[in-house]
């Protein structure tokens, strides 16, 4: 099993950098696990306070539980993935049946950030993207999918989503094996990526 840890700002493309590995692989053989699966479950947060959550945190995220399901994984054992819900930012009832495979994916802003996981990932990948080009899909995808309004979105990116950045995720950049700018639209690195992983796969 290679595990392989994707990380980036919000908005930088890791998505995309995903389902680019996943195409160029044989089907079945790519699970992904979302860190935004393994968010704290904040149902004891009186509803009108939970806007005020960071998300953007270490401490946000319940790593053990993570960890516990990536060794699971590993021991060819298969998980039930937590679900979150954002709008409620309450985790679900439902859970997402995830069997082992040749590659596990980990993708999410915080992948490379916590050292027990860090040290479990064969590939360390951090996407880069442009700051304005981040904003502009974040707005996109909140607006849509977490009921928010632009300017809402705005306000969340000065005070908590920039500083944040700059004090957990770009730092995170240092630990990476290969740096994606443009994300999944960086073809070559893409390419290097790929190859890797079919090479250690016993595929290239």
């Amino acid at each position: 099993m290679l595990i392989i840890g994707i990380a980036g700002g919000t908005g930088s493309g890791k998505t995309t950098v995903v389902r680019k590995i996943i195409a160029e692989l044989p089907p079945g053989e790519v699970a992904v696990i979302s860190q935004d699966s393994y968010y704290k479950d904040s149902s004891h947060i009186p509803p009108e306070e939970r806007q005020n959550i960071n998300f953007d945190e270490p401490a946000a995220f319940d790593w053990p539980l993570l960890v516990e399901h990536l060794n699971q994984l590993q021991n060819g054992h298969s998980i039930e993935m937590p679900t979150y819900s954002y709008l409620t930012c309450t985790r679900q009832a439902e859970t997402v049946h995830i069997e082992p495979r040749d590659v596990v994916i980990v993708e999410g802003i915080l992948a490379l950030c916590d050292e027990r996981l860090r040290s479990m990932l064969d590939v360390k990948v951090f996407v880069d993207a442009d700051a304005d080009d981040r904003l502009i899909r974040l707005i996109a995808r909140d607006c849509v999918e977490r009921g928010r309004t632009p300017q809402m979105v705005l306000d969340r990116y000065a005070k908590v989503l920039k500083p944040m950045h700059k004090l957990h995720i770009e730092p995170s950049k240092e630990f990476a094996d290969l740096i994606v700018p443009q994300g999944g639209h960086n073809t070559v690195a893409m390419r290097l990526l790929t190859d890797y992983i079919e090479s250690r796969l016993g595929k290239g």
